[in-house]
């Protein structure tokens, strides 16, 4: 496309033509990155339909009124691809027409934020203005960059697409590849393109799949759609077309026959294709619902639980995937757009009504991310990690589902005395959080880790728990001091102290359901704890009960007072 760039350029000047470099260059790069156009010949009259309708307003910044600037581009590079020899005469004439009907449409498309990406959605909120003034702009999904500044609101934005995308855990490579074999779609991707082949018919001149061969193809091969299947094969370099004719790619093997590495760039090419290319509800059946594929299965990623089919049924409606009124515009189908979704290998329903990425799904959602240059960590493997490494990472907000299983491989690989001294080393001198989280894991052990245990009896911030652990399983122990039993109590508010900022009438309830009585937070003040003043005030906040709340305020009061004198 360099060489392209020059070669217009030295054409405008050999012609007396002010060429729009710029433009045409930009123009170049989104047909090469997105359309597959990969020489100058390879440019029809549907590339300009498709970069300028669906394209430029995904992924260009630019106002309605510019699109007068990139049509002129447009029919100077035609003039050009025209005069060069890369396209026919009869090729030019109908990409000129094609410009025609898209100039008086583009503007509007341009204007249409429910067709911007996530990036321009982001950046176009960042008018030259905010430079010199530091008053964050609000950025509404759906809303004008433009009226997002004029409103009075002036917050970040705060849609879950816009957020880091959390660690995620992959299944193993070998894993992956084995699943990948058993994708129908890759398979019917290779059928379709062996018959083709084999059967001798070729693309039409666009290289597109003929109409009477899509429907030879379904009767003989029962293949759900032709037309979706050759789109993949071409895009993945199973099939290589040039002009109108076609001849196996450099990865024609069918999947089975493929090296594990090859077969999970097939599949990486795949998810690319099936997210981000234009395929008119040929992946879903839903036009509406293929334009938020993206939004689906990056929804599924950032969550990394399974969710119920109906919840990212409302989801997607609410983000637009359902149409607002007419036949054309009814609601998806969303059971059978999940069938072609498992079909495609990229989600799976489990337990009846629960869907989720598959496993080949986060992989290639990641690898889609990472190619976007968007930050997409992995979470590690934690089962051979120290015991501070796995409290950490179990602090950082995995998934409850996803912490159990670390905690359960983090075991596993250990045995319970070696453990229990691991996690309980790991607890020293940790806040709260940190600490309730390694004796909870602790309490999962039996009688076997007693020895690394009982060790723990004299650290003093340990004791009280070590005296618990001791006493469920019936083993020798000494009795809790009134001092031991305050210190416990103290801390195990303050384990809930989190929990209780984002949730304070549940906290609330909690506490008048099962917390310590008036006389022992009255007596807490004297504790010597770290948190003891911010567990007291919590408290005053949170009881009901407005006499044990202002002997909590009390005890606050004191606590803060001893800590100064």
């Amino acid at each position: 496309m360099n060489r392209a760039i020059d070669d217009l350029r030295a054409w405008g000047r050999a012609h007396g033509v002010d060429v729009d470099v710029d433009e045409a260059r930009l123009l170049c790069d989104y047909a090469s990155d997105y359309l597959e156009v990969r020489r100058l010949g390879d440019f029809a009259p549907e590339t300009f339909d498709e970069l300028l309708l669906s394209i430029y307003p995904r992924k260009v910044i630019a106002p309605p009124e510019s699109a007068r600037e990139t049509l002129a581009a447009a029919r100077t590079l035609v003039d050009f691809l025209q005069s060069a020899g890369h396209v026919p005469g009869s090729t030019a004439v109908r990409m000129r027409a094609t410009l025609d009907r898209v100039e008086p449409e583009m503007p509007a498309a341009l204007a249409d934020t429910s067709r911007y990406g996530m990036a321009k959605s982001i950046f176009s909120a960042i008018g030259p203005e905010a430079l010199d003034d530091p008053t964050p702009v609000t950025l509404v999904p759906g809303q004008r960059a433009d009226d997002a500044q004029a409103g009075d609101a002036h917050e970040l934005c705060d849609c879950a697409s816009c957020s880091p995308l959390p660690a995620v855990r992959l299944a193993g490579r070998t894993g992956l590849a084995a699943a990948a074999r058993e994708v129908p779609l890759l398979a019917d991707a290779h059928r379709l393109a062996e018959w083709m082949l084999a059967e001798g018919r070729i693309p039409t001149v666009k290289g597109g799949l003929r109409v009477k061969d899509a429907a030879a193809a379904s009767a003989a091969l029962a293949l759900p759609e032709p037309a979706l299947l050759w789109g993949l094969a071409v895009h993945t370099g199973v099939l290589k077309v040039t002009g109108a004719s076609v001849a196996a790619g450099g990865g024609f093997a069918p999947p089975a026959a493929r090296a594990d590495d090859d077969l999970l760039d097939l599949w990486a090419g795949t998810v690319k294709f099936l997210v981000e290319r234009a395929t008119a509800g040929r992946v879903t059946g839903s036009p509406a619902l293929d334009d938020r594929l993206y939004d689906l299965c990056d929804m599924l990623y950032r969550v990394q639980v399974p969710v119920m089919t109906q919840v990212v049924a409302d989801r997607l409606a609410e983000t637009g995937a359902a149409g607002e009124g007419g036949e054309a515009d009814a609601a998806p189908d969303f059971g059978r757009a999940v069938a072609r979704l498992a079909y495609c290998g990229l989600v799976e329903v489990i337990e009846g009504d629960m869907l989720t990425l598959t496993p080949l799904g986060v992989w290639g959602m990641r690898e889609l991310y990472r190619d976007l240059g968007i930050d997409a960590p992995e979470a590690p493997d934690l089962a051979g990690a120290g015991a501070h490494d796995l409290i950490d990472a179990l602090l950082s907000g995995a998934p409850a589902e996803q912490a159990e299983q670390d905690i359960s491989r983090w075991l596993a690989h250990r045995t319970p005395e070696g453990a229990a001294a691991d996690l309980l080393a790991a607890a020293g001198g940790k806040p709260a959080v940190a600490r309730g989280l390694a004796v909870t894991i602790v309490d999962r052990l039996g009688p076997e880790a007693e020895p690394a245990v009982r060790g723990h009896l004299a650290d003093p911030e340990l004791r009280p728990y070590v005296i618990h652990w001791l006493t469920s399983r019936g083993l020798p122990t000494p009795a809790l001091t009134q001092e031991e039993l305050l210190w416990m109590s103290v801390d195990m508010l303050a384990l809930a102290m989190p929990a209780a900022g984002d949730d304070l009438d549940e906290f609330a309830a909690n506490i008048a359901a099962s917390g310590p009585p008036a006389h022992m937070i009255e007596e807490m003040w004297r504790v010597d704890h770290p948190d003891v003043a911010e567990v007291l005030e919590l408290l005053g906040r949170a009881l009901t009960d407005d006499t044990v709340a202002k002997i909590a305020r009390k005890a606050a009061f004191k606590a803060r007072s001893r800590s100064i004198g």
